[in-house]
């Protein structure tokens, strides 16, 4: 939180500025602040003001021009301070929670959806990190034979959940072959996390260099490639609205962003970081890590999935995002998609 003690005046006049400014990508002068907010002061007195508040680096000068914007400090102060966070509407919860509903609880296709809504309802693009399967504990693996070369692994882990994934093969394996690979990893896996089958099928696949035949290793090789990846844990819907805010509209920038948005290892590793704390976190500007954000924001709350069991959603936008709409609607479509799990 920015500590600064402002005068009711400053408060007022920073925050006619930064919602001007979230509403017109524009700069914001003395006289417009004026007329617009009725504050019954001279355009002379909100230019003294908005000199002082520049001198503490919450607004800034753009090139030449008479009027400010803020600052990242700026925005962090009027988001920790000022900001009036208005109510989540009867029409944006309904749709919310049919959208949601309507994937029937599979964790897959909701938090696929709830990245969508999130999107749809912000304007902006919307992020999902998919609750971390390294510290489940494994129950079972079953393979579905789809074609000559094409297998269903279907993972099931001790909190009911479910991962699916289509894996190519080298070898066509028959019905009999998949069921006794099925049997043959649940054996040497029961009882250990996620993460530990990772460590347990590499060095399995390590001693199948030696022994059994090729059948056997290349089972193995397919229970690795069924085991959920990285990138698998990110769900981003409407990167381009990004590109919609005419801040956005330099090419090299727009580069820069969508090779962040590929590069799902990077936003699980950002993501990741913002799970530290339970509860809706917001980050602006210079305060994410990623420098392909400089001139964003990212709001995100934490969901559970079980008790233990913890995922990250929310929303990436400019750093003028409308923070009293946005906030709001991440919170509530965290706490929806929790209640959705946990019911299960």
């Amino acid at each position: 939180m920015v500590d600064l003690t402002l005068s009711h005046r400053s408060r007022q006049i920073l925050e006619a500025i930064v919602e001007d400014y979230i509403t017109t990508a524009e700069p914001v002068g003395s006289s417009a602040v004026a007329k617009r907010h009725s504050l019954s002061i001279s355009s002379a007195t909100v230019r003294n003001v908005m000199a002082s508040l520049e001198e503490l680096g919450l607004l800034t000068s753009p090139h030449t021009s008479a009027g400010r914007i803020p600052t990242d400090k700026g925005f962090r102060l009027y988001v920790d301070a000022l900001v009036g966070l208005r109510a989540v509407t009867h029409s944006e919860k309904k749709e919310i929670l049919k959208r949601c509903r309507e994937t029937g609880g599979n964790l897959t296709d909701l938090l696929r959806e709830a990245s969508r809504t999130l999107s749809s309802l912000s304007n902006y693009t919307g992020i999902v990190l998919a609750p971390s399967l390294t510290t489940a504990m494994f129950r079972q693996i079953e393979f579905v034979k789809l074609g000559s070369r094409r297998i269903l692994a279907i993972l099931v882990t001790c909190n009911g959940t479910v991962q699916n994934r289509i894996v190519d093969v080298e070898l066509e394996f028959q019905p009999e072959d998949l069921v006794r690979i099925s049997n043959y990893l649940n054996s040497i896996l029961e009882g250990l996390s996620i993460s530990q089958v990772r460590e347990k099928i590499m060095s399995e696949m390590v001693l199948e260099k030696n022994r059994y035949d090729q059948m056997m290793a290349q089972a193995l090789k397919l229970s690795c490639d069924a085991l959920p990846k990285e990138q698998d844990k990110v769900y981003i819907a409407g990167q381009s609205r990004i590109f919609e805010q005419p801040e956005f509209t330099d090419l090299k920038k727009m580069r820069e962003l969508f090779a962040a948005f590929e590069e799902k290892g990077r936003l699980v590793q950002l993501l990741g970081n913002c799970m530290q704390a339970k509860g809706v976190q917001i980050f602006i500007g210079s305060e994410t890590p990623l420098k392909e954000m400089a001139g964003m924001s990212l709001i995100t709350s934490t969901y559970m999935s079980d008790k233990n069991t913890i995922g990250l959603m929310g929303v990436i936008g400019p750093t003028r995002m409308g923070y009293s709409s946005v906030i709001p609607i991440v919170d509530y479509t965290a706490q929806l998609v929790s209640r959705i799990l946990t019911e299960q």
